[in-house]
């Protein structure tokens, strides 16, 4: 989830990560195992809303039956400090909690329950799986034709002092969507940092042996 702030609104999204069998490679003698990320919910809560009934939204949301216990929450904690994430914590959301700090650096770290994060890997790493085509929103989500508009607006600026780079959200436009989902993507992939979403695997074990009791009667 994305804190509003001033200008834009909350933003709670919803990435499921699937695994599914794809075709059989009878070079590997295996199911090719194909992870995808799904966008499953896109909610805005209105600019204005007090910090203490966007927090009571957010745990109910991991509280759901589909989500209870089964889901990790990347909150971003950067621009509304310390206060309200603290405040989340202490609400008790039914799942791991993310706190997230963004940063303009270029290395990740972690220090004092924040994860900090920079800019440029978010974006960065959005965008790379967009070109895969990784993520799959569901058809028929309410703010989907938002979040479309928001990613085709994502740009990465990159300037020279000090020889750093910086990633910065194009300005002017609201990038709470896009920031949401961007951050479920880090998530998903620093619970799973050897299986990158979207590679193609092969399914083992009991999956292997189904297929060759199928492949002897044949």
């Amino acid at each position: 989830m994305d804190f509003g702030q001033s200008r834009d609104p909350t933003a709670i999204t919803v990435l499921e990560r699937a695994e599914t069998t794809g075709e059989w490679d009878a070079v590997m003698f295996a199911w090719k195992k194909v992870v995808s990320l799904q966008l499953r919910c896109l909610e805005r809560i209105a600019l204005g809303t007090p910090y203490p009934e966007v927090v009571e939204r957010v745990v109910q949301v991991t509280r759901s039956p589909e989500l209870t216990g089964r889901c990790r929450l990347a909150v971003d904690g950067t621009g509304v400090g310390r206060p309200v994430v603290d405040l989340l914590r202490r609400a008790g959301p039914a799942c791991v909690l993310m706190a997230v700090n963004i940063t303009s650096g270029l290395k990740p770290t972690e220090e004092g329950g924040y994860y900090g994060v920079p800019k440029r890997d978010l974006i960065l790493g959005l965008q790379v799986l967009l070109q895969r085509k990784v993520p799959r929103i569901a058809a028929g989500l309410e703010h989907g034709a938002d979040l479309l508009k928001e990613m085709a607006a994502m740009q990465v600026k990159i300037t020279l002092p000090g020889h750093e780079q910086y990633a910065v959200w194009r300005e002017g436009t609201h990038d709470d969507l896009v920031l949401a989902v961007a951050l479920a993507c880090w998530n998903a992939q620093n619970a799973y940092p050897d299986d990158p979403a979207g590679g193609e695997q092969w399914w083992t074990n009991q999956h292997q042996a189904d297929a060759a009791r199928i492949f002897q009667k044949r």
